[in-house]
């Protein structure tokens, strides 16, 4: 099985008020040195691999370069890591390359580089089509440039992606039907839609915990709006045919992301840069989760890796939590042969998630329904084995 190659580049032109990502502004010195680092880091992989007694396999098909702002990068710095990853693993003719990007970093010398290294997937963090809505989270585009970006990207070949976010400060039933009409109507290939994260490690977060005014928090939908816009956002893309097949993404057919897949079907990936995470599996259906550290100054420092050892109940686990994201759900049949005995103990929870609704079985797989896609966080802590016993 291919590996999927991920590469965190944690630099931004701004800090968004919601983003709880490991990215920051930074002075663009600094760029170079992490570039060399995460190439160093590259090709140490083999060696991190032996001391885990891990497989990492040779081939690759799926890069993604996440951040932050890949496009941050000066050009010179993207093709040097792209030729870093050809240089270490063997990248299949029909790899899915994606790049994340910013609406307004997308210079005709931008695009012609992401050609040049191979890219074919973008994914633009447009988040709103409304322009006092990104303005009140920090965004530097406009409506106007998120389009023009979409129509470079068309013309140079590269598949492109939108992220949008339900709940943003000042989004209303109205503004976020204007944001579907305006995604349906550009014909991308990909939509992720995610619901505003609320917790202490973004400032917006931290504001509407506190209560308090700053960030436009007075101005964010409540929880039941928020839900009603991710619904929305389903029934709206699903009749366009921009199929949901994950809990936040939607796509055309046959432009699934490759790369995220992996995630969530529990395939071979590894990360480079600051807080990147790998998954590599052993014989059999253990595997160990690594990753890097989580800030750029505990990372340049040299940190040593976070490692978790996953066996066979834990791996169970993950196949429910991850599993249940994806539209197809879990296949019952298949984890019974593979598990066994974990399994059976697991049974009484599926059913009763099954039996309150959260749960749908359907020809021997099991699938979050509707109530239980928005309440999936309490779906996986009721699947945890750990409160199962044995």
């Amino acid at each position: 099985m291919a590996v999927g190659v991920y590469i965190s580049v944690p630099f931004c032109k701004t800090k968004c008020s919601f983003c709880n990502f490991a990215s920051d502004v930074f002075s663009r010195t600094k760029m170079q040195g992490y570039v060399d680092r995460v190439i160093a880091d590259m090709e140490r992989a083999p060696a991190v691999a032996q001391e885990f007694e891990v497989e990492l396999p040779g081939e690759a098909d799926s890069v993604y370069l996440g951040g932050g702002t890949p496009s941050t990068l000066a050009p010179e710095q993207l093709v040097q890591l792209f030729d870093a990853v050809r240089n270490n693993f063997s990248l299949l003719p029909d790899a899915e390359v994606t790049v994340e990007c910013a609406p307004g970093t997308l210079t005709p010398e931008m695009v012609g580089t992401l050609q040049r290294c191979g890219v074919n997937r973008v994914s633009l963090g447009v988040q709103s089509f409304v322009d006092q809505e990104s303005r009140a989270v920090g965004r530097l585009h406009t409506r106007q440039i998120v389009l023009e970006d979409i129509a470079r990207l068309r013309a140079s070949g590269i598949e492109i992606s939108v992220d949008l976010i339900a709940g943003l400060p000042h989004q209303t039933r109205e503004s976020w039907l204007s944001s579907l009409d305006d995604v349906i109507a550009t014909g991308v290939q990909h939509i992720s839609v995610y619901m505003l994260e609320v917790d202490e490690d973004s400032r917006l977060g931290k504001e509407l915990l506190a209560g308090g005014q700053r960030y436009h928090a007075h101005f964010v939908p409540n929880e039941d709006d928020v839900a009603e816009f991710y619904e929305l956002a389903c029934e709206r893309l699903n009749a366009a045919g921009i199929a949901q097949y994950e809990i936040s993404n939607f796509a055309r057919p046959g432009h699934e992301s490759k790369h995220n897949l992996k995630y969530w079907k529990r395939e071979p990936y590894i990360g480079f840069g600051v807080d990147a995470h790998s998954m590599l599996r052993r014989e059999g259906l253990e595997a160990v989760r690594f990753a890097t550290a989580d800030s750029l100054e505990r990372f340049e420092a040299g940190a040593s890796l976070t490692r978790t050892d996953v066996d066979r109940e834990s791996a169970l686990e993950e196949e429910f939590f991850l599993g249940l994201r994806l539209t197809e759900g879990v296949d019952l049949k298949r984890v019974s042969d593979q598990y066994g005995d974990a399994m059976a103990r697991l049974e009484p929870q599926v059913n009763s998630l099954i039996a309150v609704g959260l749960l749908h079985k359907v020809d021997g797989s099991v699938s979050l329904t509707r109530k239980g896609r928005l309440l999936s966080n309490e779906v996986f802590e009721r699947l945890l084995l750990s409160g199962v016993p044995s």
